[in-house]
């Protein structure tokens, strides 16, 4: 009896060790054992797929450039109505809101977010020299010429950055332009 429960416990035990060698040559990487699905892409489509997202980022970034020159050009437009007629048109107002998406859509590539700071901020640019905006200018033709020059340099800031950089300069610049934006358009 002893002799047949000691092949038993022989038989469990090599089971036993059996089952834990099995285990440990298992993938370790996996939860559940099995290997990984492995992507095996070759390399000429992935090259492939390298240059495309290479030249979508190009495109992207000049998007982006072409955007600040159309923002550029409404925003000598409008001023060059607010000095004939001193006032917003209803089509100067289209044009408000579509310069205002131009900038969000310029602020969001550029990896900006809504500046809700006060009504004077000081901000320091590329140079080191400290530049103190007005959120509200005392009227509607100064307002607008503001709007010009804050398009103007926020399209030179454009310019000098790749699709590699992020530039504070220009998302505060067009935190600024939104701020004078809104200021035009709900000022009577």
């Amino acid at each position: 009896m002893v002799n047949k429960l000691s092949k038993y416990f022989i038989l469990f035990a090599f089971v036993f060790i059996a089952a834990i060698n099995i285990n440990a040559q298992s993938d370790a990487g996996t939860s559940n054992g099995r290997a990984p699905v492995k992507d095996d892409v070759p390399k000429n489509i992935q090259e492939t797929l390298d240059k495309h997202r290479i030249d979508q980022a190009k495109k992207d970034h000049d998007e982006m450039i072409e955007r600040g020159e159309e923002a550029l050009k409404l925003s000598e437009e409008l001023e060059k109505s607010v000095a004939n007629n001193n006032k917003i048109s209803p089509q100067e107002q289209a044009k408000l809101v579509r310069l205002e998406k131009i900038i969000k859509k310029i602020r969001n590539e550029l990896g900006g977010d809504d500046d809700d700071g006060a009504a004077v901020e000081e901000k320091t640019e590329a140079n080191g020299e400290a530049v103190l905006i007005e959120e509200k200018p005392p009227a509607l033709a100064s307002a607008v010429k503001k709007l010009q020059s804050m398009a103007t340099k926020l399209v030179d800031e454009l310019k000098k950055t790749t699709r590699f950089t992020v530039s504070v300069v220009a998302i505060q610049s067009s935190n600024s332009l939104l701020k004078i934006l809104k200021f035009i358009r709900f000022s009577k």
